[in-house]
């Protein structure tokens, strides 16, 4: 049975949206004459060089002056090669069996003129044909059996099919015009961003000017006393929205760089109209400012390029996943790495500011290291590194027990969180039995973990949620059992 696809006459009466909309399409992309009906003859097929010699240059600005990467005109000013659009096309279209123009548009991102442009090419060398018309001045595209060929010749040495990569310069020049360099939190920043954590305020002084060196630091001190909860806590102190693309083209690899576990993207708002006056390049995501931690999981391949040989995908490390934001490394000393490892491997980078990572062809490219490099440990620094490394990293901030008072503040503000009754005398009673006695720390994790205790303590028996002397012992019994 022959699969090659077969076109479809559109109807010859085209009706009057139709025609407006064919129009707005046509300026849209920059022609000067209308897009042809169905029915009509099909327009010359676009060159290479008319599309790369017609060029207008992009302001990536907004109104006020921040990045916003604009929807490209032309195919010259995405830096994409009429080959790469043509392999995601074909690759999608052998994944799904058949797609309108604009489906294919939104799933590579690209805007609807230039991939109906390539489509036209690709039908002229029957690569693919039409088989059915659909809305708007569309059509639903299938690969013809060359066309299979060719897509499962391209799927062979690279699976990919998502989001158009964007050129690497242009990635670098976004780094550079949202770097946190730039950012200079205030005192009113840090405490808008500190606002839900109850922090001493002379150990704010401190993080004020560490956060706004933008360089690195290290929080040390007791488990439980929110080193975690401040680090992910400081890049609220920064810029709120950064744009990253979502694929990056590194020399011959496609680098994902957008991590749904990693970043929160912040869509932006769509607009009523037919014509947005915003248009963004629709390959870039806007994301809240980063913040990845990574713990004793973290290996040397985590901060290499990780390039799959079965897929022909690469993704990209954790360091450029944070860039503009920070990178957390939380129980520093405990990773499966030598500690060794991981300074010899940062040494560099944190005073450059910039990371050489391999492609799977071996090249080395320079990556911008941009980014809040926070150590947080159990442990003291001076016992985990050297002097050389201790001074590129300039700030050691320790994160303190906290006071008795406090403690009781910490111990109210959950009581209202959790829904209890606010007993001051039970606090008392608390530390008075079960801390006083054995000279047990006081931790800033302590109230919260109680008060669970007690929640769960109260549902098992079918009471109200009650602090009682009781339930606190009980607590206490089961909490610091071994500890």
């Amino acid at each position: 049975m022959d699969e090659q696809a077969t076109e479809v006459t559109p109807q010859a009466e085209e009706k009057n949206i139709d025609q407006l909309l064919a129009r707005i399409n046509g300026l849209a992309s920059g022609q000067t004459e209308e897009t042809p009906s169905p029915g009509s003859p099909i327009p010359a097929v676009p060159t290479a060089t008319s599309s790369i010699l017609v060029d207008e240059p992009t302001r990536n600005e907004d109104s006020e002056g921040k990045f916003l990467p604009r929807e490209p005109k032309t195919l010259a000013a995405s830096k994409v090669s009429t080959s790469m659009l043509e392999e995601l096309i074909c690759k999608f279209l052998l994944a799904k069996g058949e797609a309108s123009i604009r489906k294919i548009s939104e799933q590579i991102k690209m805007p609807f003129h230039l991939v109906e442009s390539q489509i036209v090419c690709l039908k002229q060398e029957q690569v693919l044909g039409y088989v059915d018309s659909a809305s708007m001045n569309d059509y639903i595209c299938r690969l013809t059996e060359t066309g299979r060929a060719r897509a499962t010749r391209y799927t062979d040495l690279c699976s990919y099919f998502g989001a158009t990569p964007v050129a690497y310069e242009d990635y670098v020049a976004s780094v550079n015009a949202q770097t946190i360099n730039d950012q200079n939190p205030t005192e009113e920043d840090l405490n808008r961003a500190f606002s839900d954590l109850l922090i001493d305020p002379a150990m704010m002084v401190k993080l004020g000017p560490a956060v706004n060196s933008g360089r690195g630091m290290f929080l040390f001190g007791y488990p439980g006393n929110g080193k975690t909860s401040i680090a992910e806590r400081i890049t609220a102190a920064f810029g709120k929205y950064v744009w990253i693309p979502r694929a990056i083209q590194m020399d011959r690899d496609i680098v994902r760089l957008f991590d749904p576990m990693s970043h929160e993207e912040c869509p932006v708002e769509k607009t009523d109209g037919l014509i947005s006056e915003h248009a963004y390049d629709e390959r870039w995501v806007r994301i809240k400012r980063p913040t990845i931690v990574v713990g004793g999981e973290l290996t040397m391949e985590h901060l290499e390029i990780a390039y799959n040989p079965q897929s022909g995908i690469s993704e990209a490390p954790v360091q450029m996943k944070s860039n503009t934001g920070l990178l957390l490394i939380d129980d520093f000393g405990r990773q499966r790495m030598s500690v060794d490892e991981l300074l010899n491997r940062w040494i560099v980078p944190l005073e450059k500011r910039y990371d050489f990572l391999n492609t799977s062809n071996g090249k080395k490219i320079q990556v911008p290291f941009d980014q809040l490099v926070v150590f947080s440990t159990n442990l003291e620094p001076k016992d985990l590194v050297d002097d050389a490394f201790l001074r590129r990293i300039p700030y050691k901030i320790e994160v303190p027990n906290p006071s008795v008072e406090n403690f009781v503040k910490l111990f109210k503000i959950m009581c209202g969180i959790y829904k209890f009754e606010w007993k001051p005398e039970l606090i008392q009673y608390l530390i008075k039995e079960h801390y006083l006695p054995t000279n047990r720390p006081l931790r800033n994790c302590h109230p919260r973990d109680l008060l669970l205790q007690v929640t769960n303590y109260c549902k098992y028996l079918k009471r109200e949620k009650e602090l009682t002397k009781e339930s606190l012992d009980f607590a206490c019994e089961n909490y610091f059992s071994i500890m």
